[in-house]
């Protein structure tokens, strides 16, 4: 079994930057991308940012682009995601997940992590 471990979250003002991380206890074969979803009260469960675990190609959903950094460190079996220029629509739980391949459906993905709360105020 696979465990996804995320810390980072917090409260902060718009404009800020918070840099979420996502340990994966081991990697397995079924784990070629990684990424973040997140979900807010109410709304779907979207994916934020995907990254490839070996060629390392990156997704980004519009409403990040420019302004999140998905990477990934493998000798730590490590994902990150640097958040800048934090806006209130932002707030949501931000989940870790892995799967076979980066896709932007969350039942594509076979593992998930607890989640970590980001809240942005104004």
């Amino acid at each position: 079994q696979v465990q996804l471990v995320e810390s980072g979250g917090g409260l902060v003002q718009t404009g800020a930057s918070l840099r979420l991380s996502c340990v994966a206890s081991r990697r397995t074969f079924s784990m070629n991308a990684m990424g973040w979803f997140r979900q807010a009260p109410g709304k779907e469960r979207e994916l934020v940012a995907g990254i490839t675990w070996i060629a390392g190609r990156t997704y980004y959903a519009d409403s990040v682009k420019g302004r999140f950094t998905i990477s990934k460190d493998s000798a730590k079996n490590t994902m990150y995601l640097q958040m800048n220029g934090l806006k209130t629509e932002d707030t949501a739980v931000y989940y870790c997940t892995a799967g076979r391949s980066l896709m932007t459906t969350a039942a594509a993905y076979d593992y998930w992590g607890q989640g970590t709360q980001v809240t942005v105020s104004s």
